[in-house]
């Protein structure tokens, strides 16, 4: 047998095993990935060499987290909350980076290294911190839409410190100023080019492949492998590209269906980028220098919770939300890990400066959840405040969220009706905005990244928070028909002319819904969320 072949068995059996045990524990399966190459580094067991054909699917694993990035990445959503992520993101980042280069350098980087390292440090896990929070139903809290503004700016910020990287690596200090407008001017003509060819090229591309599930996933590999080459053919870097083509088609209408289909290429790549990280950890040289690891363990969660804490206070948020942001925030992340060893490999940063540093970051990731999981409980015995609501039930931060939706369907009850609906309106054009209050169909939301947020819709406060003077109708989609009576006589209270459509079980009511303002009564059935979209759309053509 090949031993290549082998290799390939042993690290999928690993993986496989490892992420198993993982998730009992609810940690991110990063963290087995990194255990995997811990298990068969050539500095442990030795199973596996540490190959170039290796490091180079990890590194391409790295180019399709940017794409998925760059397909999360939205200017309206940017916009709305650009005081978060300009203001508090790009402050925490700057802070960070500045107390990680000051650290460094004092301690005998060179300041390129110096650099490198503080900004590595300064980004947190946004892919750990997203799953805590989407699990513990806090995502839409205040705290958790601070913490994801910030964690938007950081995901951003690590794009120029990859273009960075090999410039910083291999130009003299006395070119270093020519390099970095070499390197701008080249990523402004890229980005032109691939603007150009996302407003154009690629989305009639997407439109004749459709057809087919096979010929689609390929043009989505195409498309995004095709603009990491571009940069990197300039002297950029792959990721650049990858992000930058990302972010071009996030507003297109195939964009759901682009991260549907790049996910398990993703997932599996950055797993094996992470295992290859894992490969590079010496612990006996760790086990020589604990001593350090946790210094900087304590000062990258303390000092970057703290550093959180005290830019809210700063701006004026609460103790309690200051607190618990920093909390949740207080980690190393993806990116921190991807800056630290592609410094490695470019030689910018040596391999036993990287140990420590890497070994820290680790540590944080792993000790994260923990914390994540008992920020409420930690921030409350610190400040010794009254619990407070995870959930979006103040209609100020709801209307703060739904500020930027205007002209939309709001769906009352996001169950399989509502979310079949939304997805055929979503087809045609339409912007919608669901309202529910169960947790499993909030968590899957959020987890999708759909527009449902957590609230009662039979509250007249909530209802006209979330938009409903700016709606073009109403979908009642619950289930119990005595709750959708109640969500109907609000809509009516503050809105007589807009049209309401009402799903129900019982067409012994259609009557009674009717003479209660409905405009139209559909019977709940397979077909249901298809006549409801169809007789919406012909509702509204007739407005």
């Amino acid at each position: 047998m090949n031993i290549e072949f082998e290799y390939v068995l042993i690290l999928l059996a690993l993986s496989v095993i490892s992420i198993l045990i993982i998730d009992r524990f609810r940690l991110s399966p990063l963290i087995g990935y990194l255990l995997v190459g811990l298990l068969i580094s050539p500095n442990t067991t030795g199973l596996i060499p540490f190959s170039d054909t290796t490091r180079f699917l990890g590194e391409i694993g790295v180019v399709f987290l940017l794409f998925s990035i760059g397909l999360d990445f939205s200017l309206s959503r940017f916009y709305t909350m650009r005081h978060t992520v300009l203001g508090l993101g790009g402050g925490q980042v700057i802070i960070g980076t500045l107390s990680g280069f000051i650290i460094a350098w004092s301690l005998g980087m060179s300041w390129q290294a110096a650099f490198i390292l503080g900004g590595a440090l300064a980004l947190s896990s946004t892919a750990l911190v997203m799953k805590q929070l989407v699990d513990q139903f806090e995502l839409q809290s205040e705290h958790g839409l601070t913490a994801f503004g910030i964690l938007l700016f950081q995901d951003m910020a690590a794009v120029p410190f990859l273009v960075l990287i090999p410039i910083l690596a291999q130009s003299q200090p006395e070119h270093l100023w020519s390099a970095l407008i070499l390197a701008l001017v080249k990523g402004v003509a890229v980005l032109a080019l691939i603007i150009v060819l996302g407003k154009t090229l690629i989305p009639r591309l997407f439109h004749i492949v459709s057809f087919s599930t096979e010929l689609f996933t390929l043009s989505v590999l195409l498309v995004s492998l095709t603009a990491a080459w571009l940069t990197h053919a300039v002297g950029l870097s792959l990721a650049l590209g990858a992000f930058l083509a990302g972010m071009m088609v996030s507003e297109s209408r195939y964009r759901y269906q682009i991260e549907n289909e790049i996910r398990p290429f993703r997932d599996i790549l950055l797993g094996l980028f992470f295992v290859t990280v894992g490969m590079q950890l010496d612990p006996a040289l760790i086990a020589r220098i604990w001593p350090w690891v946790l210094l900087l363990l304590s000062g990258l969660m303390i000092g970057k919770a703290l550093a959180i804490y005290l830019l809210m206070r700063f701006v004026n948020r609460s103790a309690h939300v200051a607190s618990r942001t920093g909390l949740i925030l207080g980690q190393g992340g993806e990116f921190s890990i991807a800056l630290l060893t592609l410094a490695v490999l470019s030689g910018l940063i040596s391999i036993e400066d990287s140990q420590p540093v890497l070994a820290a970051v680790i540590l944080s990731m792993l000790l994260s959840p923990f914390v994540i999981r008992n920020n409420r409980l930690i921030a409350q015995t610190l400040f010794n405040e009254p619990q407070q609501s995870d959930h979006i039930t103040d209609a100020a931060l709801l209307d703060n969220l739904s500020e930027t939706h205007g002209n939309h369907v709001l769906i009352c009850g996001y169950g399989l009706v509502g979310e079949e609906t939304a997805r055929l309106l979503r087809d045609t054009g339409l912007t919608c905005l669901a309202l529910d209050i169960k947790p499993a169909v909030i968590r899957k939301a959020w987890t999708d990244d759909e527009p449902v947020y957590f609230g009662n819709a039979a509250q007249g406060q909530i209802l006209d928070s979330a938009g409903l003077g700016r709606a073009t109708a109403v979908i009642i989609a619950v289930n119990d028909d005595d709750t959708a009576l109640k969500i109907l006589a609000e809509v009516r209270k503050l809105n007589t002319d807009i049209p309401v459509i009402v799903t129900t079980r019982d067409t012994g009511r259609h009557d009674i819904m009717l003479d209660s303002g409905a405009t139209l009564v559909i019977a709940r059935s397979r077909e249901a969320a298809r006549s409801t979209a169809d007789k919406l759309m012909k509702l509204l053509e007739k407005k």
